[in-house]
């Protein structure tokens, strides 16, 4: 499915300078940064369908230190199949699974799962054995760049990425009266993709109630 409307990075770049009316090598070579940062923002404050990826694979046996997906933001489930049923492993900190499983050695089927560092998910207990499982979690998307023009961004929120990428750009063009401009512009498309998603969850759920 292709959006009817989308930008690339290249356009990007360029509705950047017409917007900011500045042409110069000076505010100019600072756009990929800009475009870096709204990335980040958007990453960091929206949790919509276009972000969320699934990773599947299979548990170390014996092992509790999971490696994250790259680009991992926040999870939203965590689930493994014990042969019989799916089992969702709960949240909890890493004190909290250590204490629960004190003996790395001693496996077990997993209950609980925390964040180890950024890049290691810690299960409680070790894994008896290589469960298969299923993660689904909120990613930060491949930056964009002149290699990489797209994304789901650019194809299915162009207004959210285009007032990210301007907003981000106001503390250097020190233009303070714009800022509340373009904040407002960008919490208006972060609300259309919220919407939008409330509506997809509602929509499930009231298919999955009827008789």
């Amino acid at each position: 499915m292709t959006a009817p409307e989308s930008i690339t990075y290249d356009s990007l770049v360029s509705d950047v300078r017409t917007y900011a009316e500045r042409q110069d090598n000076v505010f100019v070579d600072q756009i990929p940064r800009f475009i870096m940062l709204a990335e980040n923002r958007i990453a960091s404050e929206v949790k919509g369908l276009g972000f969320k990826k699934y990773a599947t694979g299979n548990f170390t046996a014996m092992n509790p230190v999971f490696p994250k997906p790259d680009r991992w933001r926040e999870t939203d489930s965590f689930a493994y199949f014990n042969g019989v049923t799916r089992v969702y492993l709960k949240l909890r900190s890493l004190e909290y699974c250590r204490t629960y499983a004190p003996l790395v050695s001693v496996g077990g089927p997993p209950k609980y799962y925390a964040d180890y560092g950024y890049e290691h998910f810690y299960l409680a207990e070790s894994p008896l054995l290589p469960y298969s499982f299923e993660l689904a979690y909120f990613e930060r998307p491949a930056p964009l760049s002149a290699i990489n023009q797209t994304s789901w961004t650019t194809q299915y929120a162009p207004q959210l990425l285009l007032y990210a990428t301007l907003l981000e750009a106001q503390p250097f063009l020190k233009l303070a009266e714009r800022t509340p401009e373009f904040q407002s512009l960008y919490d208006r498309a972060v609300s259309a993709i919220t919407r939008e998603d409330a509506q997809r969850n509602t929509d499930a759920e009231s298919t999955r109630s009827k008789p």
